[in-house]
This record gives structure tokens, C-alpha cells and sequence, in this order.
């Protein structure tokens, strides 16, 4: 009895360290964002400049997951997260301390390299702790801390900024992340594969994504440079495809993107966070210009939103483990669609209480399609490629993300303030249904899926006679 109760103490321990890592990581973006115009008017750099703060972070996620996580695989899950806090606090501190806006830009870059340990390894660690039968409640708890620690960020960066400096939005750090540091201390020791990283593949991995994140960045002011920045991205990714695919376990994991079930749930998380991402960038907007609604009120209508994910996550964990998932992602796809229609369609004529109910159900409907969702892309993967999978969910997020915001700001640029809203609503509803129906192509019995052996027949073909002409 002893011996079980330990077991389950050190399990919580783990547990707990993972999701507050999560709030770390999750919390400071949340703050950052929200006081970006203070940032600006305190380094005297035009709104469109501060808006780097946020970019450089980004752009060093998506650079980052892939090899983070590779190199996890390599030396050790609790290795690498415990280094990526430590970067993270670290470079806190420098944020804290930037005279200047390149500097504060340079600073954020590295704190994203830092946290993208945590958001490719977390979910990968919690499943060397939980059994595979608790991994659904597990991921639950890691999308509610995740859901809290949204809400809550914008409000602590106001209450920070009321009373203090920028400055201290990133001191704030510190002490949470010398704690968090400590913790990392009850995660299991596991060893690594001590798999070598191909430096050539990382160097290709980073400027593909840069280039991607950058060039979107600048879709609208710089038309012409963006172009060259795609055309980068899609040559870098190229190349590094066609480095990795003879590899067991390749940067990229095309290994586990042979399996249907995770393929059908990266495409299907990728459209989800594009409609999201659509949909949370639309309402302020639609708030604003359309009815007529001061920020405070704004961010009243738009809180409904992530506590409604904090209530479903749980919820969806649980279901996870006795649901087939794919059926718990249709239907939370499915109602996050019918929110994003309904605010985009329904007449309000300058009352936007409705509006609470809607984003209440597009919480419900994200809650309840993205634990199930990520349950499936860990269990379809070996438990050697977890940090893959965990970097492929990420890459998946970020990547949805990105075509979110690049369909907002189109939008923008063609349509009227009015309009621009509610269609960006409007195409983020047909994204998230087009989630909903990836999720119910992976619900139908493996004879009855449509065959697509012919799509990847050349993918196999390439990779057998590349291993040939090496063994030759």
C-alpha cells in the first residue's frame, strides 16, 4: 500500500511540474501581448515595430519544435525541458533589462527558444508518467492549465502595468521560473536514444520556418520581399524533406505522417487553429467597429471563450479515454463551426450579449476537439517518437496559427472594417468544419477510408531506391 501511494505521489509530482512549466510558458504570452502598445510608447518605435516583440517569439517556436524535439529524443525529455526553463528564465531577465527595442526583440527570440522545450516536450513527458489509459484526463489537464493561463494573462499584464513598468511583466519570471525549475526535479529520468542531430537538417529547418514566419509577417507591407521569403520556405522545406526521408526517425517525422490516423489528425488540428485563430482575431474588431464596444467590454465578451475550454478540457479528457476519439473531435469541430457561423451571421443590430453564449459554444466545441484530438497524435506514435510527436502537434498548432492570422490580415486589406470581421468569422467556421470533417474521415473503418497508398507511393519509392544506391 505504501509503495502504490509513493507511486501515485511522485505520479502528481510529475504531473504538476509539466502543467506548471505550461503556465509559465503560456502566462508570459499571454501578459507580453497585451502590452504591446505600453512597450512602444516606452521605446518610442511605431505600433507596427512593437508588434516584433511578439514575432521574434514565434518565429523561434516554429524554428524550434522540430529539433527541440528531436533533441529531446536524444539526451532525455526531462533534460531538455529542464534546459529550456532555465533559457527561458534566463532570458527573461535579459527582456527585463533591454535598453532598446532590438534588444528586447533579440531577447524574446532566445526566451522562445527556451520555452519551445516545454511546448514540444510537455505532453511527451506527461506520457511516460500516466498510463495510457489516464493520458486522455492527463492532456485534459495540461489544456486546462493552458485555457487558465490564457485568461488570466491579459488581466495580470494590466494589473502589472497599472502599478509598475514593463519591465516587470518579464521580472515576473524569475522567481516563477526558479521554481518551476525545482519541480522539473520530480519528472522520471529516462534516458535518451543519444541519436546524433544532422546540423545541416536544423540549419535547413530554421530558415525554412524564419522565412515562413517572416514572410507572412510581411504578406501586406512588403508584397514583394514576402514572395522571396515564401519561395525560401518552400525551397528550404523541400530540401529538407528530401535530406530526411531515408532517415529511421527523420527531423521532420515522415514516418509517423504514414500513419492515416495521425496524418488525418495533424491536418485536422491545423484547420482547427486556423478557423480559431480567424475567429479570436475577427471578434475584437467586430466588437469594436461594428457594435460599438470599449476594450473593457471587448475583453468581457471575448473571456467567455478560454473558460469555456477550461471547462471542456477536463471533460474531454475523461471522455477521451472511454470515446472513440474521433467521434469527441467531430462533434467539438462540428459546435466550434456552428459558433464561428453563428457570430458571423447572427443579426445582433448593435446587441452583442448573444455574443456570450457564442463564444461559450466555440470554447465548448475547441475544449472538446483538441484533447481528443492530441490523445490520438501521442497514442499513433511509438513511445520513442513521443518528442516527435509532440514536436508535430506543435508545428501543427503554430502552423494553423500562422494561415489564421494571414487570412485576417488579407481580410483587412480588401474589405471594410465592417465587413473584414464577420467574413474572417465566416472562413473560420468552414475551417473548423473542415476539422470536423477530417475527424469523421478517421472515424470510418480503415477499408472504408478513400486509398491514398498511390499519394505516398512515390514518397516509399524515393526512400527505397535512396537506401539502395547507399547500401550499393
Amino acid at each position: 500500500m505504501i509503495e502504490v501511494s509513493t507511486a501515485q505521489g511522485s505520479r502528481a509530482a510529475a504531473v504538476a511540474a509539466v502543467l506548471a512549466a505550461m503556465v509559465l510558458v503560456v502566462l508570459d504570452a499571454g501578459i507580453v501581448n497585451v502590452a504591446l502598445p505600453t512597450i512602444g510608447r516606452s521605446l518610442q518605435v511605431a505600433p507596427g515595430m512593437s508588434v516584433w516583440v511578439v514575432t521574434a517569439y514565434q518565429a523561434a517556436l516554429m524554428m524550434g519544435l522540430l529539433p527541440c524535439a528531436a533533441l529531446g529524443e536524444s539526451l532525455g525529455h526531462r533534460r531538455v525541458l529542464g534546459l529550456g526553463v532555465a533559457v527561458f528564465t534566463v532570458a527573461s531577465a535579459l527582456c527585463a533589462l533591454s535598453p532598446s527595442l532590438p534588444w528586447l526583440v533579440a531577447a524574446r527570440f532566445v526566451q522562445g527558444l527556451g520555452g519551445v522545450a516545454v511546448m514540444a516536450l510537455g505532453v511527451a513527458l506527461l506520457r511516460s508518467v500516466v498510463p495510457p489509459r489516464r493520458l486522455g484526463a492527463a492532456i485534459g489537464w495540461n489544456a486546462l492549465a493552458v485555457a487558465l493561463s490564457s485568461a488570466a494573462g491579459p488581466t495580470i499584464g494590466a494589473l502589472i502595468l497599472s502599478n509598475m513598468s514593463w519591465p516587470w511583466l518579464f521580472a515576473l519570471n524569475l522567481p516563477l521560473g526558479g521554481l518551476v525549475l525545482i519541480a522539473t526535479r520530480a519528472l522520471p529520468a529516462l534516458d535518451g536514444t543519444a541519436r546524433r542531430l544532422d546540423l545541416v537538417s536544423v540549419a535547413l529547418n530554421a530558415g525554412a520556418l524564419a522565412s515562413l514566419v517572416i514572410g507572412a509577417e510581411l504578406l501586406i507591407e512588403a508584397p514583394a520581399l514576402a514572395a522571396v521569403l515564401l519561395a525560401a520556405a518552400a525551397f528550404g522545406l523541400a530540401a529538407l524533406v528530401r535530406r530526411e526521408m531515408p532517415k529511421a526517425a527523420p527531423l521532420i517525422p515522415l514516418d509517423l505522417l504514414r500513419s492515416a490516423s495521425l496524418r488525418l489528425s495533424v491536418i485536422a488540428s491545423m484547420c482547427c487553429f486556423a478557423g480559431t485563430t480567424a475567429g479570436l482575431m475577427a471578434l475584437p474588431f467586430y466588437l469594436q467597429h461594428s457594435l460599438g464596444q470599449g476594450a473593457l467590454a471587448t475583453g468581457i465578451f471575448m473571456t467567455p471563450w478560454p473558460l469555456a475550454v477550461a471547462v471542456a478540457a477536463p471533460l474531454a479528457g475523461r471522455l477521451a479515454d472511454r470515446v472513440p476519439t474521433a467521434w469527441l473531435c467531430a462533434a467539438g469541430a462540428t459546435l466550434l463551426a456552428m459558433g464561428l457561423a453563428a457570430a458571423s451571421l447572427w443579426p445582433l443590430e448593435g446587441r452583442p450579449q448573444p455574443l456570450i453564449l457564442i463564444t461559450m459554444a466555440c470554447g465548448l466545441g475547441f475544449g472538446l476537439f483538441q484533447v481528443p484530438n492530441n490523445r490520438n497524435i501521442f497514442l499513433s506514435a511509438p513511445d520513442d517518437r513521443s518528442g516527435a510527436a509532440g514536436g508535430l502537434q506543435g508545428t501543427a498548432r503554430l502552423a494553423g496559427q500562422t494561415a489564421g492570422g494571414i487570412v485576417m490580415s488579407l481580410l483587412f486589406t480588401a474589405a471594410s472594417a465592417d465587413a473584414a470581421p464577420r467574413i474572417g468569422l465566416g472562413i473560420g467556421a468552414v475551417l473548423a468544419l473542415a476539422a470536423g470533417i477530417a475527424s469523421m474521415v478517421r472515424a470510418r473503418p480503415a477499408g472504408q477510408r478513400p486509398d491514398t497508398s498511390a499519394a505516398w507511393a512515390p514518397l516509399e519509392n524515393s526512400l527505397l531506391k535512396v537506401r539502395a544506391s547507399r547500401r550499393s
